[in-house]
């Protein structure tokens, strides 16, 4: 199989492991393949105004342990020696990195990459069930997280390892069904003409959700924040607050329909992130699965297929933690995402 990761390779101990979204960032020492890791607090991205300052002071100069090697998760195409993540200033610079910290080794993959990786490996006690069948071992899986943006990753059983597929799944056409649909979504923003999963299913998409409701309605919207709307939602106090999580759990489902048939996701459909954490009781109402089960003529396969809210918090660093620790069980493509020093 070409570009992918020769199993042969070492990554050394003690491994830095790193998960670095658009908001926050976390951080872990893996110091063999036997210990957990060793976490330090999460931060958010915007206090450090570069990731080796982040690493030098809410790692590094907490611990007396010297990682020889990294592997970040971040949230954005990896793309070259420099890669700037999608929804935060920071840029990934590996052989910067291998310069300033003493690494022999440093491997950046995709955020969602990381939530795939954890998906093969996550007990049922990290997981909650939403419906559908059950998961179906060494089969093809898929992740969802809704969060700062809309990742999507799959993952794919094939000659005795897992291979994670990264990509950027979020942000395909999403369109209105039903009447109040067509009466919602004239009032969302298009980027050049199109509404994309990313502009509805996120922190920032359910409130472009919510006004647009609002305006549908000429009501003046109360709420400007995505936790302003869950807790008014979930909580009953706002009915518009309510019905925006109604139509955002139908949406999520129908997106995450979606992408279990371009994979027959068998081994089933992860939900992973906060949002999806906060929101399982409006999950666990007939409309995500409803959004997810209607693809006529496949209603009967989607049925089939189990749907579950990944309720581990470190979902991500786990998953790198795994790869790191027996990178033969994954099969994952390092060409071009690997620097040595």
């Amino acid at each position: 199989m070409p570009n992918i990761m020769d199993q042969e390779a070492t990554i050394h101990f003690p491994i830095l492991i790193g998960d670095i979204g658009g908001t926050n960032a976390r951080f872990a020492i893996l110091v063999d393949a036997y210990a957990q890791p060793k976490e330090f607090p999460i931060l958010a991205t915007a206090d450090f105004a570069t990731i080796e300052e982040a690493i030098q002071v809410s790692v590094l100069d907490k611990t007396s342990v010297q990682p020889r090697s990294a592997i970040f998760a971040i949230a954005g195409p990896v793309d070259g020696d420099e890669t700037q993540l999608t929804n935060c200033p920071w840029v990934v610079r590996p052989k910067q990195m291998i310069k300033d910290f003493f690494l022999d080794d440093v491997i950046v993959l995709n955020d969602f990459e990381a939530q795939a990786l954890a998906a093969a490996s996550l007990e049922e006690e990290h997981l909650h069930s939403i419906g559908g069948g059950s998961i179906e071992s060494n089969t093809s899986r898929v992740v969802l997280g809704p969060g700062t943006g809309l990742g999507v990753a799959g993952l794919v059983y094939s000659n005795h390892c897992w291979i994670p597929v990264p990509g950027e799944g979020g942000h395909i056409d999403l369109g209105p069904r039903t009447d109040r649909e067509f009466a919602v979504f004239p009032h969302i923003e298009r980027i050049e003409g199109r509404v994309s999963a990313e502009q509805i299913l996120c922190g920032s998409g359910m409130v472009n959700l919510y006004q647009a409701i609002c305006k549908a309605d000429v009501r003046t919207p109360s709420y400007s924040a995505p936790h302003q709307i869950t807790a008014t939602g979930l909580g009953g106090t706002d009915e518009v607050a309510a019905e925006t999580l109604s139509i955002f759990a139908t949406l999520l489902g129908r997106v995450a329909g979606d992408i279990a048939l371009v994979f027959m996701a068998r081994g089933g459909v992860f939900l992973s992130g906060g949002i999806a954490q906060k929101i399982i009781p409006v999950l666990e109402s007939p409309e995500f699965r409803a959004g997810f089960e209607d693809k006529a003529p496949h209603t009967a396969l989607l049925k089939s297929i189990s749907t579950c809210v990944i309720t581990h918090p470190l979902a991500a660093l786990f998953g790198l933690a795994s790869f790191a620790r027996t990178p033969v069980r994954f099969c994952v493509a390092t060409e071009g995402r690997r620097w040595k020093a």
